[in-house]
């Protein structure tokens, strides 16, 4: 297997950089057609340790999507001279020319992050003149750089999990169709992470650590941003000392609620997930499913309180059928931690 060492500025988010730095490639983000290769688009000094050229800056979420137990290195880049505006609720409204940087990533053993990383895709989402527009890149078997794969490919990939248990997964990259399935609201492709409630949160930069939002505003990329006091931030799903409720309300928020909202792909189920969905029969409180397929499993509710064994949400997460399982892209493999957490929740509503 193909791994590369990373050295300690990409896990501290620091902006180290070689001898001669990396000029983003403004006009190959612009193009219709994409680039072969990642190095192309400029957008890392150093890509093999995912470093950022200037002006790329790295971010992180308060809660991230689950990808089969991926690590993920998100970074941002928008034109010299361009802000984005701010938004309460929804992704902010970045310039033409931005664009969100992903890589998916994993190490030999998840119970040491840092050590023996294989590089595998690297996701970009490029605001051009005619709406957001997605490409996906697959790291070569060097990890020296990342290839176009519009097709996607699957990744035979092995690994070692947080129990100490071996792994062995068929890694899915998704080709271009299944992006545009999740990244979509009022039939239009877009961003889902960047969202004000998910970046109100304290990140490491230049081995300092900062309000991510402030720092965007101080680096010129944000405007019109309020009071840090008056953006309420996800709670994280791990933090016992939150309400469990608003815990798995952030858990459904990001992984489920970009396709069950009412402006989503989703949205002909009548189940809406989105964090401020304030209607408990829309985010699933005793409502039947609309459609009664395999994918309900015989069961009456989407959620039914003090059950969640009776519940189709949990029936769905729980499963790996591609049938029958939610979300329906993004992973082959059941995430034990969110599950027990929408299980507890479930169970102890009334």
């Amino acid at each position: 297997m193909f791994r590369v060492i990373y050295t300690a500025a990409l896990w501290l988010g620091l902006f180290v950089a070689p001898a001669v730095a990396q000029a983003v490639n403004d006009e190959a983000l612009l193009n219709k057609r994409p680039q072969k290769l990642l190095s192309a688009y400029g957008l890392f000094d150093d890509g093999p340790a995912q470093l950022p050229a200037t002006g790329v800056i790295r971010y992180d979420l308060q809660v991230p999507l689950f990808t089969d137990y991926a690590e993920k290195y998100r970074f941002v880049y928008l034109p010299a001279g361009q802000s984005a505006a701010f938004d309460t609720t929804e992704v902010f409204n970045f310039p033409i020319g931005s664009v969100l940087v992903k890589t998916f990533a994993y190490p030999a053993d998840l119970r040491s992050p840092e050590n023996d990383v294989r590089l595998l895709e690297t996701r970009l989402l490029i605001h051009q003149q005619d709406g957001w527009n997605a490409w996906t890149y697959v790291w070569d078997d060097e990890q020296k750089d990342a290839v176009l794969k519009v097709a996607g490919k699957v990744v035979p990939l092995d690994f070692v999990d947080i129990d100490g248990l071996p792994r062995s997964i068929n890694y899915i990259v998704p080709n271009k169709n299944q992006c545009k399935g999740c990244h979509t609201f009022d039939r239009a492709l877009t961003p889902i992470g960047p969202k004000a409630r998910n970046l109100n949160k304290v990140f490491t930069y230049d081995g300092e650590n900062k309000n991510q939002l402030s720092f965007w505003q101080d680096a010129g990329i944000l405007n019109e941003l309020p009071p840090l006091d008056q953006i309420q931030p996800l709670p994280l799903v791990d933090d016992d000392g939150a309400p469990i409720n608003d815990r798995a309300r952030a858990y459904l928020d990001i992984n489920c609620a970009h396709c069950h909202r009412r402006e989503g792909p989703g949205s002909t189920s009548g189940l809406f997930l989105t964090y401020g969905e304030e209607n408990p029969v829309a985010w699933g409180y005793k409502k039947r499913p609309v459609a009664a397929g395999r994918g309900s499993g015989g069961l009456t509710y989407d959620i039914a309180p003090g059950n969640a064994e009776q519940s189709i949400l949990y029936y769905r997460m729980h499963s790996t059928d591609p049938g029958i399982m939610m979300p329906e892209v993004g992973r082959t493999l059941v995430h034990k931690e969110g599950l027990e957490l929408i299980r507890d929740w479930i169970n102890q509503l009334d």
